[in-house]
């Protein structure tokens, strides 16, 4: 290992045990001790990592679970039911392949487009399981990608009937049992819900095998809480309009994940903000301020177990539906505590602007807060919060008046509510006076200011340097995941100008997705073995197809004799959805300085992450590189992530997927329709909390449309909202796309070049000649005017500018 990989492994692995929760527990761990143990299910020796796409990330090594349990000083007894285990997998995923090259065939797609993101699901088999060690584990691993969807079915969301039987049978044999949840996303566990000890491991990057065996040894407490509700897939909003090939209409507007739950009184599974650890807390309101719009609480949290351990602090808000109707309940703040010994009591400070979770009124276009009573609440998730205050207020306060961002969908989100009563007699009531609040008007008129040596540039350039680099020997072939001529494997990169430097872009966000090894000649970079793409596209390639493709990459498959061989080596660091569950925006922010780290060392200057859309459905294959069903986390987190990564000289990341990307089917060419008030109080609020406090270099539109527009091509999020209410500064650019990824038989067609850059948007990712093409025709045709192409190509030469800084001596 590198010294760099040393380092950054170990910051990463100092606190990704915070990612982790206990769903049950007993008190028959930890244990003292390695002894004998058995280990079964799928994930001991296929230990996830991470999902597949974007996301993949090629780490100098990475250990399984079987292996770090013998590296630690286990004595594994079940390497027989292992290999035999080997034996059906193999079998079951080269009929997976061969079924799934057909059907692209049939449906007359490319099969890696085709394929890309479909998981093979959990076989049912039938192994003899053993009984004769001191404890056992069972490793549940799941799998999903970018690209296709899960499936509310065996294998997937449902565990198979093997796996029921397995893990029921073992939690009755065995004393001490848990089952290890090495997962991205929700599973149904209401077939083994009576099991004593389930941890929900996660997928935690390079760290994942080595948290869970000093989990087991109480080396470390988890100390995670669920960022996403847990439950059967019947018990979840029936109402969500999910996988419709070409529109997703949102029907129930703001009442997503736990705001749903609460409102209706629905017991879930294992409830968002739940999550146990070896050790237990009380929770108790010390004090309370209030100062105008903002309330500030002083909080006692003691540890009341055997063991040390962090809580995590939860605070809600119920507000009136006197105007509007709301949601039971929005998490509006929480805090994690430090390190708690036995007895141990800290004070936290949480504070939170009642502005902030504000009401939007699509009929007058204002933020406002209702009048009536606002019920703050206080605990350790979303069913477990007791009220503390209740704040009142006398009349409407209008906050912000802006415009429609866009049209109205063809129907009115659903309402949902129960006969909920509560008794708040002995709460104390405070009166507020927000007399100093003061009605905003938002201003549209901003524009990107236009850089003098933009206006020397011909047409031909300027067209250019609104697209990525393309081969243009090639009409439609352009490569997407690996376009970067200056950094092997590295997603794509700008233009280059004479003394503007290109701008590369390497994939996201689980760590950099770069090729291991490449060597650099005359003709740029080239990857070595079969790391400059995704392992998931490789699998799907085979003959001609897959020698073409690797000689589109820049990929040989051995280096020339006397070239130098170099290596980047990049540390994957815990999936998005794990990030959420620490509660911890330190973790986050560190996690970010890692990759910053790694990009100042491999000059990569766009980092395409952090991704934060909203968990709508817990089938979504992409929610794994997404924080949370709540706007809240997400935000937060993905500002955190930021800081830590542009805290780095000439580093910047790339927010994504703006906005609305919430399922993979279709992604390309799929409407999500939905309210004015759903899209300003759920999707773009994670999104307003990053660009307005950490101001992130880039941001990438998302693949779909918004009520009929691209998301891409709408002046309403790209101007607008984005230019204009968010005062953002920074590059836009296109999610990666190419002709040929698309059937061309469907309702809407993919984003054109000519109205993303008329949109506002500055870089079509990676281009091609056809867009090329496409664009010039636009020009001539006045779908676009040359001040649209120079506003856009100023803001690509700006970034790269101040991306290209000399560093301070």
């Amino acid at each position: 290992m590198f010294d760099y990989e040393k380092i950054n492994t170990n910051r990463v692995m100092e606190l990704a045990h915070e990612c982790t929760l206990f769903l049950k527990k007993d008190n028959n761990f930890p244990l003292s001790k390695p002894c004998k143990i058995d280990a079964f299910g799928n994930g001991v020796r296929k230990t996830l990592k991470g999902g597949t796409g974007s996301g993949e990330v090629n780490s100098h090594f990475f250990t399984t679970i079987e292996e770090e349990l013998i590296n630690n000083g286990f004595d594994l007894t079940t390497k027989s039911y292992l290999d035999e285990y080997d034996i059906v997998y193999k079998k079951a995923r080269k009929k997976f392949i061969k079924k799934l090259k057909k059907d692209a065939k049939r449906a007359h797609m490319n099969a890696v487009a085709y394929g890309m993101g479909m998981i093979m699901p959990e076989m049912d088999y039938d192994l003899p399981l053993s009984y004769d060690a001191d404890c056992c584990i069972y490793v549940l691993s799941r799998i999903s990608g970018e690209g296709n969807d899960r499936v509310d079915s065996e294998g997937d969301f449902k565990l198979t009937k093997t796996e029921i039987e397995q893990i029921n049978l073992l939690n009755e044999k065995y004393d001490k049992f848990m089952l290890v949840l090495n997962i991205g996303g929700p599973v149904d566990l209401k077939e083994v819900n009576n099991v004593k000890n389930i941890l929900l491991l996660s997928q935690l990057g390079i760290s994942t095998s080595k948290v869970l065996v000093d989990i087991l040894l109480g080396k470390v407490n988890p100390s995670g809480k669920l960022a996403t509700t847990y439950s059967s897939f019947e018990d979840y909003n029936k109402d969500i309009d999910f996988k419709n090939i070409d529109e997703t209409n949102y029907f129930e507007g703001i009442y997503v994940g736990y705001r749903y739950f609460d409102s209706v009184n629905k017991k879930a599974l294992y409830p968002f903000g739940y999550g146990l650890s070896y050790t237990d807390f009380s929770i108790d309101l010390v004090s309370y301020k209030i100062k105008n719009e903002v309330i500030t609480l002083k909080v006692n949290v003691k540890n009341i177990g055997e063991y040390s351990g962090k809580e995590v602090v939860q605070v809600y808000l119920s507000k009136p539906t006197n105007t509007l109707d709301n949601p039971y309940q929005d998490l509006v703040a929480f805090k994690k505590t430090k390190l708690l010994n036995k007895n141990e009591v800290d004070e936290l400070e949480i504070s939170f602007n009642l502005c902030d979770f504000s009401i939007f009124n699509e009929e007058t276009c204002n933020y406002f807060l209702d009048y009536g009573k606002y019920v703050v609440r206080l605990g350790n998730s979303s069913v477990n919060t007791k009220p503390i205050l209740v704040l009142e207020l006398d009349e409407i306060v209008n906050i912000r008046h802006v415009k429609a961002l866009t049209t109205k969908p063809n129907f009115k989100d659903k309402i949902y509510s129960s006969d909920r009563k509560e008794d708040l007699s002995n709460i104390k009531v405070e009166k507020l006076d927000l007399s100093n609040i003061k009605l905003v008007e938002e201003n549209y008129d901003r524009n990107v200011e236009v850089l003098d040596l933009v206006k020397e540039l011909d047409e031909a350039s300027l067209i250019k340097l609104c697209m990525g680099t393309f081969n243009e020997k090639a009409k439609f072939l352009t490569v997407v995941g690996n376009a970067s001529r200056s950094v092997a494997g590295a997603a794509g990169e700008s233009r280059k100008l004479d003394n503007v430097k290109p701008i590369t872009m390497a994939d996201g966000p689980a760590g950099l997705r770069l090729a291991r090894k490449y060597y650099v000649d005359q003709k740029g970079v080239h990857s070595v073995g079969d790391n400059g793409l995704p392992e998931s596209f490789m699998e799907l390639l085979t003959g001609l197809k897959r020698f073409l493709f690797k000689m589109l990459v820049h990929n040989k498959k051995k280096a020339p004799k006397g070239v130098e061989l170099k290596y980047q080596y990049a540390t994957a660091i815990p999936i998005a959805t794990a990030i959420a569950q620490s509660f911890n925006t330190d973790y986050a922010y560190t996690l970010g300085d890692v990759v910053g780290s790694e990009m100042e060392l491999f000059h990569v200057m766009l980092w395409l992450a952090p991704a934060l859309n909203i968990h709508r459905s817990v089938l979504c294959g992409r929610n794994f590189e997404y924080y949370s069903e709540d706007p809240l986390i997400s935000g937060l987190m993905a500002k955190y992530i930021t800081l830590g990564v542009e805290s780095h000289t000439n580093c910047g990341v790339t927010i994504k997927h703006f906005v609305g990307n919430n399922q993979e089917t279709n992604r390309m060419c799929n409407s999500s329709n939905l309210s004015e008030r759903a899209l300003r109080e759920i999707y773009l609020k994670g999104f307003e909390i990053v660009l307005k406090d950490a101001k992130p270099k880039s941001l990438m539109s998302s693949y779909n449309l918004i009520n009929g527009i691209h998301a891409s091509e709408h002046y309403g999020l790209m101007h607008d909202y984005l230019r204009c209410e968010c005062n953002y500064d920074g590059l836009i650019m296109t999610d990666w796309t190419t002709p040929g990824f698309v059937n061309p038989k469907l309702k809407y067609k993919p984003m054109d070049i000519k109205y993303v850059i008329k949109a506002g948007g500055d870089i079509f990712m990676p281009g091609c000649m056809y867009d090329f093409n496409n664009l010039t025709n636009g020009l001539r045709d006045g779908v676009v005017d040359k001040i649209d192409l120079e506003r856009s190509a100023s803001q690509v030469v700006r970034t790269s500018i101040n991306l290209s800084k000399e560093k301070d001596m």
